[in-house]
């Protein structure tokens, strides 16, 4: 059941000038699980190279390393609320039914209405794939549908999943993504559903979708069944949709590669594109950086905070383009390590 909108055919904008900021911006920061603490270290390596004026206040939240409580919770909540931004890694969810259905991940984005997911799936200059040249965006309403977490036993054995669509949340997912596209300079919206089979669900999705279309004319839009978008490369389900980003990000060079992000209408919470804990890496020094520091890039520039920005993500493309330092999953030898010292070592270039 896919409810998400593609975003395609984009042109490029001129950067304004570079500019130093005078104050010093406060982000939540919440390492999570998996590789999440190794990559927040690089991050914060990287700013300090930068001399990014950003404090960060860490919290760690853990379903799978007993570091989760109500308590934890609402502290967390309390610093994204109070700083408006946070940078987090992957909160892994336990599949075992402990009473709750929402995990913390789900909960986070309940408390903060974090409705849009952002994903940005574009190729990387010097690093070469099966499809080269692609840049799309993937944008996803993450409150509802699948994600109600309503579910339960109706008789024994037998358990119904209830998928909610409201008219209003898809209006507003729609407009948000032609809102993107107006802003971003793109050309085209792509609505992806499965509103052959739920007609009823995905059927007002999209009449939703059309309905704002109709408010944008100057953005083509049209609409594709899934199973007809994954044959053209790029798509999203929205039942399974942390399995498409991980697919689209498989596009570009895997999920190492690929920075995403989430927007309520107050708060914006910066993430990895493809939500992998990556556990099998853990205290190995392995794990590609690329997509966190690019994300926490991407952070930067939502600060206002232009110059910084581009420095870090162009260090960061710097290293990936050169093809001296690839980390495992990109065909090379190379740490964790390796990488953000490379990384550093073109922000100390820079700044000479």
């Amino acid at each position: 059941c896919a409810r998400s909108l593609s975003l395609t055919s984009s042109q490029n904008v001129s950067e304004s000038p570079p500019a130093r900021a005078d104050s010093t911006f406060k982000v939540t920061m919440v390492p999570g699980d998996g590789v999440g603490p190794e990559l927040m270290t690089a991050v914060k390596e990287v700013f300090k190279a930068a001399d990014v004026p950003v404090e960060f206040e860490e919290f760690h939240l853990s379903e799978v390393q007993n570091m989760a409580s109500e308590e934890k919770l609402e502290e967390v909540l309390s610093s994204m609320k109070n700083n408006r931004v946070a940078i987090k890694g992957k909160i892994h969810t336990p599949m075992e039914y402990k009473g709750e259905l929402a995990s913390y991940e789900m909960r986070l984005r309940r408390k903060l209405d974090l409705f849009a997911n952002v994903v940005h799936v574009n190729s990387l200059p010097g690093y070469s794939t099966r499809h080269n040249n692609l840049d799309l965006v993937i944008i996803r309403e993450q409150t509802e549908g699948e994600y109600s977490s309503l579910e339960h036993e109706s008789v024994s054995g037998v358990v119904e999943c209830l998928k909610i669509i409201t008219r209003e949340k898809s209006r507003r997912i729609a407009k948000f993504a032609f809102d993107y596209a107006t802003k971003k300079g793109r050309s085209k919206v792509t609505a992806v559903h499965k509103a052959n089979i739920m007609k009823l669900g995905d059927g007002l999705f999209l009449q939703s979708c059309a309905e704002v279309a109709e408010l944008y004319p100057k953005i083509k839009y049209e609409n594709i069944i899934i199973d007809n978008c994954c044959m053209q490369v790029y798509n999203d389900n929205g039942l399974y949709s942390n399995i498409i980003d991980n697919l689209a990000a498989g596009l570009v060079g895997g999920a190492g590669v690929v920075p995403g992000e989430s927007y309520s209408a107050e708060y914006a919470v910066f993430e990895t594109g493809a939500r992998h804990p990556f556990a099998q890496a853990v205290g190995r020094n392995i794990a590609n950086p690329t997509a966190m520091l690019l994300t926490a890039a991407n952070m930067l520039r939502h600060l206002n905070l232009e110059y910084h920005s581009n420095m870090v993500s162009e260090a960061v493309k710097k290293v990936i383009k050169q093809g001296k330092v690839r980390t495992q999953d990109l065909g090379g030898y190379s740490t964790t390590g390796d990488f953000v010292r490379a990384v550093v070592a073109n922000l100390r270039h820079r700044t000479v």
